[in-house]
């Protein structure tokens, strides 16, 4: 387990400083990756370490903040998601931390990025069906005033967390 720490720029003025992680600590990260309900027990075995050191690990992960939570993954089709798509938005300059918490109270985004490109933001949505994606787009993200443009890609097969 090592005590070093990374300094690298997140953008301007911006300076994070992140714990260095050794091969055990990204193996410990990609077995939770794979199922985050493993108990600390199964982790070292997984990992080869003892179970004081697994948890000592686990630990200063979510400590650090390289761990920031536990989730669980749902199949959106057996969750009455039948229709998924990516949104991307074109906005007015500067109004990202506006339109952000906006779209943070609208319940069918379920991931959001801001981006670099010929957009400016992309957005991972799921509805029940077409009829509920319109919605979302024409009257939810084409109503907020920030928001210039929008393009929908649908998902016609999604393959999930690699």
């Amino acid at each position: 387990m090592s005590d070093d720490v990374m300094v690298h720029r997140a953008g301007p003025g911006q300076i994070v400083v992140a714990p260095a992680l050794d091969e055990i600590d990204r193996q410990i990260i990609e077995a939770l990756g794979r199922d985050g309900r493993l108990s600390i027990r199964a982790l070292a075995d997984a990992v080869h370490i003892s179970r004081a050191n697994a948890y000592a690990r686990v630990e200063r992960l979510t400590d650090t903040g390289v761990i920031t939570g536990f989730t669980v993954t749902v199949d959106p089709l057996r969750l009455g998601l039948g229709t998924s798509a990516y949104v991307t938005l074109s906005l007015r300059q500067s109004s990202w931390r506006t339109v952000r918490k906006q779209l943070q109270e609208i319940p069918e985004i379920k991931h959001m990025a801001l981006v670099g490109g010929d957009f400016d933001a992309i957005l991972l949505v799921r509805a029940a069906d077409n009829e509920g994606l319109r919605r979302l787009v024409l009257e939810k993200l084409q109503a907020i005033p920030e928001v210039l443009a929008t393009r929908t890609a649908l998902i016609f097969e999604d393959v999930g967390t690699l």
